[in-house]
């Protein structure tokens, strides 16, 4: 298992985050989504467990801090992570949080970070409600307020457009991608995107695989947790991300191949390798494993999770 603290610090991380900005939301998530990797697959080893927690620490020390402006912002990532006063418990906390969601969950938000964030928090507080302050609530909300006029993101169009936002393309050529009908189906989309793209295609922008699969996890968690109304409503939004995704060009005659991991995060031998930690891979990472394997739970074919299986590794490279 993963130690239990690092639940509550990952917490404290997402209620202190709006004070840095809304991506500073990284931080806390990753650590809370670490946290549950590990309470979901109790059948990993001391060795991964251990893994897992030296990236979680690398997270909490402050390794990746891209997400804001420290000096700006007058505290540092470590500071996120630092423990609210003890209050009393206040009630229902994760329908509060369901209902700042709700103001901005119909359309695609900074590539479904409002969704992500919103609903590792919400399982944190609905398993452990002894968290849920008044101060930890409020910080949260924010953090998911923080997203009600975002846009959808950016992405790269090659050397002669360059980056262009979501405002600047038109989806009128875009590939047919049938609406979904069901949250099982956005799973199983989601999958087969990953296996037939994964191992091939190399896209920048939109978040790419990693948000794609961890968006549509977030919309699987409040689903699970009773949010049905708000899970459909969340559905479009989804199909529009993925569709924003499947648009961009194939970037690897100009930025090279797609890489594949060598070992899978289920074997010790991962985390004792040199593993990439740039381009925000050391939150990312954590996430994506706990989103991916959400999403394959609504797998029922042997050959087909074999298949996502396999094209997850290009996304632990």
């Amino acid at each position: 298992m993963i130690e239990f603290d690092y639940l509550y610090r990952g917490v404290c991380g997402l209620a202190n985050a709006h004070r840095a900005g809304v991506l500073s939301g990284h931080l806390g998530a990753a650590v809370v989504a670490g946290y549950f990797f590990g309470e979901d697959h109790t059948e990993l080893s001391e060795e991964v467990c251990r893994g897992v927690e030296g990236e979680l620490d690398r997270i909490i020390q402050g390794e990746e801090a891209i997400w804001f402006n420290a000096r700006k912002a007058g505290l540092t990532p470590s500071d996120l992570f630092k423990k609210f006063p003890q209050q009393p418990a206040q009630e229902k906390p994760v329908e509060s949080l369901a209902q700042a969601l709700n103001r901005n969950i119909a359309k695609t938000r900074q590539s479904g970070h409002n969704v992500i964030f919103a609903t590792i928090a919400m399982r944190a507080l609905s398993d452990h409600p002894e968290y849920a302050t008044p101060q930890i609530v409020a910080g949260i909300r924010k953090l998911i307020a923080g997203f009600d006029n975002a846009h959808a993101g950016r992405a790269y169009f090659g050397k002669e457009k360059g980056w262009l936002t979501e405002k600047e393309i038109s989806l009128e050529n875009a590939r047919p991608l049938p609406k979904y009908q069901s949250i099982t189906q956005m799973a199983e989309t989601m999958i087969s995107t990953l296996i037939s793209e994964a191992t091939v295609i190399r896209r920048q922008g939109f978040g790419g695989l990693w948000h794609l699969i961890n968006h549509a996890a977030g919309i699987v968690e409040l689903d699970n947790l009773g949010f049905e109304q708000l899970a459909q409503k969340a559905l479009p939004a989804h199909h529009h991300h993925l569709q924003l995704w499947l648009f961009l060009p194939n970037l690897v005659s100009e930025i090279g191949p797609v890489v594949k991991a060598e070992h899978h995060p289920f074997e010790p031998v991962y985390w004792k390798g040199m593993l990439k930690r740039d381009e925000a891979r050391l939150t990312h990472r954590i996430k994506t494993m706990y989103g991916f394997y959400t999403l394959l739970k609504y797998l029922d074919d042997d050959s087909k999770i074999r298949q996502a299986e396999d094209a997850f590794l290009y996304l632990m490279a």
